[in-house]
């Protein structure tokens, strides 16, 4: 079986990432969400294994400890975390998976599992996101250009990823998504090993039937 991709999702706050994932994944439902772990308590309506891994402190620390996860941060009290295990299972599997994350999280994934494919996702300009922030209504004047502030530090690491999408409109972003997932599985390398393995196999079978 072919092994899956990982497909890392990520760009500055406000960018609309969990948007296009979401409406990516009602395209292409046969590309698993990766589940992340955290030690938080489940909101009503969530279920262990589908929104979250819900752990204990106990249990993510031992994570941490056994390098279970390939990446963790914490936040307002909780950590949150990538489980690798689940990530490994899926694509032994030979199914694609995405990790939509902020920047800093997938930079820490490339560092453990640099095979990866990074897209970044790019606002129309820094005035629309702008625009965007502003329009949730939950920012003041000081985060919102704190927020910018980070955005234009996360844009200039747009040299360690390996594509660039801009969010212009959600069903152009997916279109381009999509298109590099086929791009990937296109790749010379892949399809050129996969072919090796088979001729491999026709010349035993060719060698044992002339004995």
């Amino acid at each position: 079986m072919n092994r899956g991709l990982l497909f890392v999702l990520s760009g500055p706050s406000g960018v609309g990432k969990g948007t296009v994932c979401a409406a990516l994944r009602r395209k292409l439902p046969e590309l698993v969400y990766s589940v992340s772990a955290t030690t938080r308590s489940p909101r009503s309506g969530e279920a262990d294994g589908v929104n979250y891994f819900f752990k204990t402190r106990e249990q993510f620390l031992d994570m941490i400890a056994r390098d279970a996860l390939l990446e963790h941060a914490e936040y307002v009290g909780n950590y949150y975390g990538t489980p690798r295990e689940f990530v490994e299972k899926t694509l032994s599997e030979g199914k694609d998976i995405i990790l939509e994350i902020e920047v800093q999280g997938a930079l820490k994934v490339k560092e453990k599992f640099p095979e990866g494919v990074f897209v970044f996702l790019l606002p129309p300009s820094l005035g629309e996101l702008e625009s965007r922030i502003v329009g949730r209504g939950t920012e003041t004047q000081d985060k919102i250009d704190h927020r910018l502030s980070v955005a234009v530090e996360e844009m200039n690491l747009l040299s360690k990823y390996d594509y660039a999408v801009f969010n212009d409109e959600i069903d152009l972003a997916c279109s381009r998504i999509q298109a590099i997932i086929t791009a990937e599985h296109c790749k010379r390398e892949r399809i050129q090993h996969k072919l090796f393995d088979e001729l491999k196999s026709l010349t035993a079978a060719n060698n044992g039937s002339e004995r």
